[in-house]
């Protein structure tokens, strides 16, 4: 937990042992208080199902006790899916989940269960798609949906506030109206229940093309997705605008590929201005996880570990075709707060950090002239102010959120010649104060697949940078995913407090075989390459279509859900997919088998790389231009 960084002697230890009694309601022992409320999330090991295990709802995780009591009392059951890290979830439960007598409605009317998405991504992509595609309503966290005793899904949304506002109904007015709906409107629900099955039939079932693979897809792909980039501030599309690295690494490949002027520059353009902007952490290292508005500069504050792999990597390839030095020093800065504040004892990589600290939002991140000066002296205060837009007015709830938008990512002070070296020292000496701050609290976690992208992006750093701290990093983690994760022959998605639990999905199979090619070629141990023969073979025997290519997203052992999902869609993190058909090649090309190459062109063949990719394309111009809609409403989900 954070408190493990926090001196018993600082002020500080006394609002952060009231800030985790307030959101994790640990009491202490020795005032022998106990919490007016528990439910089941009690006995679960996710850091997020405990945050709600005091709430007046009577929370149930997913399984077979809540399910079984829906269909026992005939009660709809009121799904909801958010994460630790997620701001918006933390909102809801303070206005409604521990509201009690919005909790009553909730426990009189629905059989109530919460999902940390991290753990069960199977169930979150199937309920987000069902929300986005086929209600026509935003999807994001906390996401808010009803179901039948049978799974079935036949209304949702994200977040609801306790009354009326910002266009949305009141939750309480949405509880009465679903469950109206429920027992009055059977025709209405089943209607709706049919549109999604169908829909997520149709696009989880895709049909196979038998068209030739061509450079014209990589053309048209890269085509269609430049019509979307924004050239001001870079990036794709307006507010809010994500750091998301599958389609920037497309645009690097087919530079390296045509040599294409335009699509290295829209990459280096947006690289740079997101390293510019206060998504970006310029005390601390790493990226938030996403900007609520155009030019990068007011993020949600959580920090993602899937998204700090990805753009590790993401840098590291622009750094090798720029060299530019601005690019190397955010890899590296990115991989010191990845060592100082998200590394397990044993070596694994915890999953994320809050937005939240103190019970708002980006407290920990945010400074005042007056407390900058204070800490660095007048002089150089000032000074680093006027280069970081520090100001009286803020820009950001009174407030200012360090960023370099106005120099155009620049350091430059006048009459000043070693001004780098001197912001660099202020940089320092205030991490250092900032260190004292309560901190956002850790979902301490480890999740199997993003593990494994940081994993690959620690060993592409040792490989570019050759710094030998990285591979032992890199190794590190990697041995504590083998002796931890996977066991005879199957793989575990998650793991906390030393428990492995939940089947691995495929982006487990594929990104932790992904890291084992990357360590076989970072230190040539042909041990590493078996290793991935060796888990390829099981993802093959569990997860493969047999009928039309491609791999399912759960296992042939899994939970029977109300659809078995494929896709080949990257969304924050890569297709798993994509990762898979890749680390066929890479098999391939090491070993010379031909089955890896045959499965490879499978996978390419399989729907969304064949015949439907201009629907895929026109189905997510549809979502972008509902999601600008929706984003109107001040900041309501993640």
């Amino acid at each position: 937990m954070v408190g493990d960084r926090t001196p018993n002697s600082a002020p500080a230890f006394v609002a952060l042992r009231s800030y985790l009694t307030e959101r994790y309601d640990i009491k202490m022992q020795q005032t022998g208080e106990t919490p007016p409320y528990t439910n089941c999330l009690i006995h679960e090991t996710s850091p997020y199902l405990k945050q709600h295990a005091h709430n007046p709802v009577d929370w149930y995780p997913w399984g077979d006790e809540a399910l079984g009591r829906a269909k026992s009392e005939n009660k709809p059951i009121l799904l909801s899916i958010g994460y630790s890290a997620c701001h918006w979830c933390h909102v809801m439960e303070r206005e409604s989940f521990e509201n009690p007598d919005i909790a009553r409605l909730m426990n009189e009317h629905f059989i109530n269960i919460k999902v940390d998405r991290e753990e069960r991504p199977d169930l979150d992509d199937i309920y987000q798609k069902s929300a986005q595609a086929f209600m026509r309503r935003g999807g994001g966290w906390p996401l808010t949906i009803f179901l039948t005793p049978e799974k079935e899904p036949f209304w949702g949304g994200t977040y609801f506030p306790p009354v009326s506002r910002y266009g949305m109904p009141g939750f309480p007015e949405v509880l009465l109206g679903v469950v109206e709906a429920y027992h009055k409107e059977p025709g209405q629900v089943q209607e709706n229940i049919q549109k999604v099955r169908t829909g997520l039939r149709r696009i989880s079932t895709p049909n196979p093309s038998t068209a030739p693979l061509s450079e014209e897809l990589l053309d048209s792909a890269v085509r269609d997705l430049s019509s979307f980039y924004e050239p001001v501030n870079g990036g794709f599309g307006d507010a809010p605008k994500f750091p998301t690295p599958p389609p920037f690494h497309l645009l690097l490949r087919q530079y390296r590929r045509t040599d294409e002027p335009k699509t290295l520059d829209m990459t280096l353009h947006s690289l740079w201005k997101m390293a510019a902007g206060g998504i970006y952490d310029h005390l601390g290292g790493g990226f938030h996880r996403y900007s609520t508005d155009a030019q990068w500069l007011v993020p949600h504050f959580e920090k993602m570990l899937y998204d700090n792999a990805q753009l590790v990597r993401l840098y590291l390839d622009a750094w090798r075709l720029s060299r530019e030095p601005r690019f190397r020093s955010v890899v590296e800065e990115t991989l010191d707060y990845i060592h100082r504040e998200m590394v397990h004892p044993d070596g694994g990589f915890y999953t994320a950090q809050d937005a939240d600290s103190e019970g708002h939002e980006g407290k920990y991140f945010v400074w005042t002239p007056a407390e900058v000066k204070e800490i660095l002296g007048l002089e150089i205060g000032e000074r680093f102010c006027q280069v970081y837009d520090i100001t009286e007015q803020g820009n950001f709830e009174d407030k200012n959120i360090p960023n370099l938008i106005k120099s155009n990512g620049r350091i430059t002070v006048p009459d000043v010649a070693n001004a780098a070296q001197m912001m660099a020292e202020a940089r320092r000496q205030l991490l250092e104060s900032r260190e004292q701050r309560v901190k956002p609290l850790r979902d301490h976690k480890i999740l199997t697949g993003w593990n494994a992208l940081m994993i690959s992006g620690v060993l592409d750093a040792y490989q570019a940078l050759g710094n030998p701290q990285y591979l032992s990093m890199g190794e590190r983690a990697l041995e504590f995913l083998l002796s931890n994760a996977y066991k005879e022959g199957r793989l575990f998605r998650t793991m906390t407090d030393g428990k492995a639990r939940l089947n691995g999905y495929l982006d487990d199979y594929a990104f932790l075989t992904a890291a084992l090619i990357d360590a076989f070629e970072a230190t040539s141990s042909s041990r590493y390459l078996e290793k991935a023969r060796e888990l390829t073979a099981v993802m093959l025997e569990q997860f493969w279509d047999a009928q039309t290519g491609g791999c399912f997203f759960t296992g042939r052992d899994h939970e029977a859900l109300i659809q078995r999902m494929k896709s080949g869609e990257d969304s924050a993190i890569p297709s798993g997919n994509a990762i898979a058909a890749m680390n066929f090649l890479r098999l391939f090309s090491y070993t010379g088998e031909q089955i890896y190459l045959d499965r490879a062109e499978q996978t390419f063949h399989f729907g969304c790389f064949g015949n439907s990719w201009r629907r895929t394309l026109s189905e997510r111009r549809l979502f972008c231009a509902r999601w600008t809609t929706i984003s109107q409403s001040p900041r309501r989900s993640c």
